[in-house]
């Protein structure tokens, strides 16, 4: 480490000047992060998969199987939001450590998790850690990168957040046919260690971190609020799944249940949010605020943020619906499946890089509006999905539609932060991160419930299994093809920021 590129406390400078090139142990951070983000959204996207042999191996319910998949979305849907807090107040360097020992050790004891409580709590550890990597490494980018290559860097994030997702399906599929399920967190634990090995020995601090304290009253109305807000969109599916005039009495309990815990857990969130809101009002004015709403203060931050919301909805919702057409209605192999979808995942992170160039040259609505359009198109395409549909057509659709959302989301993430101060950065991250992760929630539990209500109803009134999952996945992908439609206005009006800051309001450049 040489001695002009750290400050005394072993910190590098920030801020530099604008064209300043990145340094050795700058580009060494950013790729520690990406490899560290990689590994941590890999072990997240393989447990899918693994849910049905869990439900044999350990002898559970298919109802407390999901919970390894819920209590991991609710743990990261309370961490994420206080991340702004904690990547002010602690270095770089902690936070780095900290979240990758969460994540190994979470790693660790899933491993060797004798039965279902223990692989519970492991995955909630885990959670723990994978929450904060997503918001370091885009507080960390936003901090290093200077702005005319800020889009270049971006779009090595889109290739981590694409490639991640898609590699993760098809490598649980091979390891679950040829090994067990423990051989999925065996796979991932050496390499969360490495990172770790890593990080400790040559991960470095930015900056300096503030000595604010924090807020406990914030933090219990995040986590109600946030954690509330998932979680009862969580259960939206399992009031749809367990209805229907078909269910048995046992489904009607179930499904009563849900519904009661719904509308319970999203009244608790609307309540809580909006007092989380205000608390945060309030505190801001002292520079307190555990998330600090002052980054909404900039129109073109907000409006990426809402289009980001609205993406991820249809997004994640159409990725978990696709799996659930092709293997209920085409009988196609989850390992099959998750081939399907890797050439769109190549296509997306292989153009991530070439994008980023290109938002660096010429700005947002290059990219933004046609990758809209080509998304919003592809959803409008989905909906003609039939069992006479074949697996090459599918690819296809999928590789366009991933192109049209790489096209997006590197804009997205690039125009929404450089939008903020330096000093809004971790907050602005945090918000990206939240929005990602409820937005996902939103499209996961709407797109699923209706793919199941429609499918059921139908078998009720008489149709074939096959006839029904059509019907659902149609009606499914449907809500998807709308929502998508307003984008293409907002797609229009999000820019690129204007770096000298003449034209934003005091506090954004």
């Amino acid at each position: 480490m040489t001695a002009a590129g750290m400050s005394r406390t072993g910190s590098i400078p920030v801020p530099r000047g604008a064209g300043d090139a990145l340094r050795p142990e700058e580009n060494r951070v950013i790729w520690l992060l990406l490899a560290a983000a990689f590994v941590a959204i890999l072990n997240e996207t393989t447990m899918g998969v693994a849910i049905p042999h869990l439900i044999d191996d350990l002898g559970i319910t298919a109802l407390a199987a999901q919970w390894l998949t819920t209590a991991f979305m609710l743990t990261m849907a309370v961490v994420i939001p206080i991340t702004g807090f904690l990547l002010r107040r602690f270095t770089t360097r902690a936070m780095f450590i900290a979240a990758m020992s969460l994540f190994s050790l979470g790693t660790l004891i899933a491993l060797l998790a004798p039965g279902f409580e223990v692989l519970l709590a492991a995955r909630v550890v885990q959670a723990s850690g994978t929450a904060i990597m997503m918001p370091l490494l885009m507080t960390t980018l936003m901090e290093l990168v200077p702005p005319a290559s800020r889009g270049r860097m971006m779009g090595r994030v889109s290739v981590v957040i694409s490639l991640a997702p898609a590699i993760g399906p098809t490598l649980s599929g091979f390891l679950l046919d040829a090994v067990g399920w423990r051989s999925i967190f065996g796979f991932v634990l050496p390499i969360a260690v490495l990172a770790l090995a890593a990080g400790a020995r040559w991960m470095v601090n930015l900056g300096e971190p503030t000595h604010a304290p924090i807020d406990a009253l914030s933090v219990v109305l995040s986590a109600l609020g946030f954690g509330g807000l998932v979680f009862g969109l969580s259960q939206i599916g399992g009031a749809a799944a367990h209805g229907g005039e078909a269910a048995t009495a046992a489904e009607a309990a179930a499904g009563t249940v849900s519904t009661v815990s719904l509308w319970v857990s999203l009244s608790v969130a609307v309540v809580a949010l909006g007092l989380f809101v205000w608390r945060q009002l309030v505190l801001q004015r002292i520079d307190d605020a555990l998330l600090d709403l002052r980054v909404f203060r900039s129109g073109n931050f907000t409006l990426s943020i809402v289009h980001m919301l609205v993406m991820s909805t249809a997004f994640f919702g159409t990725i978990t619906l696709l799996p659930l057409f092709m293997q209920s209605v085409l009988g196609v192999s989850a390992l099959e499946t998750g081939l399907v979808v890797l050439p769109g995942a190549l296509v997306m992170g292989l153009a991530g890089p070439v994008i980023g160039r290109i938002y660096d040259r010429w700005g947002t609505r290059v990219l933004l509006i046609p990758g809209t359009a080509l998304t919003s198109a592809m959803l409008w395409f989905y909906t003609t999905y039939d069992e006479s549909t074949t697996i090459l057509t599918i690819a296809i659709a999928q590789t366009v539609l991933s192109l049209g959302l790489a096209m997006s989301f590197t804009p997205l993430f690039t125009a929404s932060l450089a939008s903020l101060d330096r000093p809004f950065y971790s907050y602005g991250s945090a918000v990206l991160a939240t929005t990602q992760q409820v937005g996902g929630a939103a499209g996961i539990a709407l797109l699923v419930t209706i793919f199941s209500g429609v499918s059921a109803s139908e078998v009720a009134a008489g149709a074939a299994e096959t006839a029904a999952g059509v019907s659902g996945t149609r009606a499914a992908f449907l809500l998807a093809a709308i929502v998508s439609v307003p984008l293409l206005i907002s797609a229009v009006l999000i820019r690129k920021p204007d770096e000298s800051g003449a034209d934003l309001p005091a506090g954004f450049h």
